[in-house]
């Protein structure tokens, strides 16, 4: 499921937007019966080698939040494949919409919107389907 949805120029690299993303995540509502304060922050986050920098491990370090990022030249692409596989699904659920894969409109808030009514119903479909 999309935890965040974020419309930034083709031309920034993902790392650049890490910061916004990571603050964007809502907080974690503990489930019933699990004692301590709810957590405002996932445990851990796992990444891919282009967020290999100390910036975007200093970010996770500032928020207590466990790093799991590959390491460029040392770690192989198949350790965080079952990690992987997760982001990959949802950006092949969101190309699903033909709108969202040809951008057509120029207006970025309209983009947005419909980046938000994608995962809204990405959303919708993955609790029908637990019902």
């Amino acid at each position: 499921m999309p935890l965040v949805a974020h419309l930034s120029a083709a031309n920034r690299h993902d790392s650049t937007q890490f910061t916004v993303l990571v603050d964007a995540v809502p907080p974690i509502r503990r489930p019933a019966g699990h004692p301590g304060r709810p957590r405002k922050r996932p445990d851990r986050l796992h990444a891919d080698k282009a967020y290999d920098f100390p910036r975007c491990r200093q970010v996770l370090r500032d928020r207590h939040i466990k790093v799991r990022i590959a390491r460029r030249g040392v770690d192989s692409s198949t350790k965080l494949g079952r990690h992987r596989w997760v982001v990959e699904r949802t950006l092949a659920w969101l190309a699903r919409y033909r709108r969202l894969t040809i951008r057509y409109e120029r207006r970025a808030t309209l983009h947005q919107a419909f980046l938000s009514l994608a995962c809204a119903l990405i959303c919708l479909r993955f609790l029908h389907r637990d019902h």
